[in-house]
């Protein structure tokens, strides 16, 4: 499992690690079964609060998203079949409305249609060569947007 927290970002740290770990297990990277670090090693890992981490950890526990077995350790949870696409689904789409809303605000910068298409592309190159980039699992029962 890699997580990167960005110090300085606008969105808590809580809320980067709970996203990553959300999207690592969603994409698949992250299986039922698999073990996550324990709370002490990640919080050491990621140079944060040990109750930074348990507050994410309790919170995916309560989505059923982990199991936390006390004593045993924290493992990715079994998902009710077609929850995790359904929730893929429903990311997938707030990112297209992400998308649309930054690409409005671009053309109201006055960047044209072919700028916003070559930032993009350079983006995703930057975002590719990135070591700490993890290719996601793609669902192939769901059509890509």
């Amino acid at each position: 499992m890699f997580i990167r927290v960005q110090r300085g970002s606008s969105v808590p740290v809580s809320r980067q690690i709970d996203a990553q770990v959300r999207a690592q297990i969603l994409a698949g990277s992250l299986r039922p079964g698999d073990q996550l670090p324990s709370v002490r090693q990640l919080a050491r890992e990621l140079a944060v609060n040990v109750n930074t981490v348990l507050r994410v950890y309790e919170r995916l526990s309560a989505e059923g998203f982990i199991d936390l077995r006390h004593g045993d350790g924290t493992y990715v949870a079994e998902r009710p079949e077609g929850a995790d696409s359904t929730q893929l689904s429903e990311r997938r789409r707030e990112f297209l409305l992400e998308l649309d809303a930054l690409v409005r605000r671009g053309r109201m910068l006055g960047l044209s249609a072919a700028e916003l298409a070559q930032r993009l592309a350079e983006s995703i190159e930057r975002v590719q060569q990135d070591s700490s980039f993890i290719a996601p699992v793609t669902n192939k029962n769901e059509a890509s947007p």
